[in-house]
């Protein structure tokens, strides 16, 4: 059976999986101050795994597919990915507590043209003139959004680039992590783009799941604990986590990770939207930054 792919999926698709991060994001820091920056970090992979496992199970029905059997080469690059992804995760929930969110989103999203040199590198993906600039155009904007401010009465704030790097240091590894879990969906041997990027999804869960279950039982029972009895908000954001990755993962199993990475920018302006709500400050760079995104993407989508 041959399956026919809209040329315009996987915006759809990375759309959809930025406006389910963005609510994901501001779900696990409101955890922070219960169960700490680990807790909401590991809470993102944890809840997430029985919804995904539900997903599998009803995509393996509907399509009447079996589903794909990794070998080596997938098993290393889901690794690669799930692994880079644990890390970037703890470092924007880190940058988050000293910076305003959609600032922490921002920093984060400097990934864009470190994946696009690592699709070179790794997975020979290499972009086109216009798709290049549009990542060159929409990463200035982040950029720019990241920069300090410097606002009468913050000097001491301003001159604290640590918020910046740990959010830099996390941009750095989601591009690794995608990078990998496109090196993983491509290599698996299935006539479904579906099932190749939810098997995908379901090995990187498990084994998130196992390291970090493991990890606080030898190490941490109390935060294992705090994290269990939090299971009711914890559920919500790993619902939000499962639905989000999901849409990555149908993203990247169609289109460069480069060019998905890109558009995810467009999660910059959905944090924003959260930051009004939750009443935190804007400064008119960031709006300007948001502009030059906006154009970044525009030429993206014309790429």
């Amino acid at each position: 059976m041959i399956f026919v792919v809209p040329a315009w999926l996987w915006a759809v698709f990375t759309v959809s999986a930025s406006a389910a991060q963005t609510a994901r994001n501001a779900m696990q820091r409101d955890l922070i101050a219960t169960i700490g920056t680990a807790g909401a970090t590991h809470v993102r992979f944890l809840f997430a795994l029985p919804f995904v496992a539900v997903f599998l199970f009803i995509q393996r029905i509907v399509i009447g597919l079996e589903l794909p059997i990794p070998g080596v080469r997938s098993l290393l690059w889901i690794v690669m990915g799930g692994g880079a992804q644990m890390i970037a995760t703890a470092l924007m929930l880190a940058a988050m507590r000293a910076r305003s969110f959609v600032v922490t989103t921002a920093y984060t999203k400097t990934e864009p043209v470190l994946i696009a040199l690592f699709g070179i590198a790794f997975l020979h993906e290499t972009p086109s003139l216009l798709v290049a600039l549009a990542i060159l155009i929409a990463t200035s904007g982040v950029m720019l959004m990241s920069w300090p401010s410097r606002a009468i009465g913050d000097e001491k704030a301003d001159r604290d680039w640590t918020p910046a790097l740990t959010g830099l240091g996390a941009g750095a590894f989601f591009a690794m992590s995608g990078v990998g879990y496109r090196g993983g969906i491509t290599s698996l041997e299935t006539p479904s783009f579906v099932l190749a990027a939810t098997t995908t999804l379901m090995i990187g869960l498990v084994m998130q799941t196992i390291l970090i279950v493991g990890y606080l039982a030898l190490r941490d029972r109390l935060l294992l604990t705090k994290i269990l009895q939090n299971w009711r908000p914890s559920l919500l954001a790993g619902f939000m986590g499962a639905l989000a990755s999901q849409f990555w993962f149908l993203a990247f199993a169609i289109s460069t990770a480069a060019k998905v990475r890109t558009l995810a920018l467009i999660e910059v302006p959905f944090a924003q939207i959260v930051s009004g709500r939750i009443k935190q400050r804007t400064s008119r760079r960031e709006f300007a930054g948001m502009a030059l995104i906006v154009l970044g993407v525009i030429l993206l989508l014309n790429g």
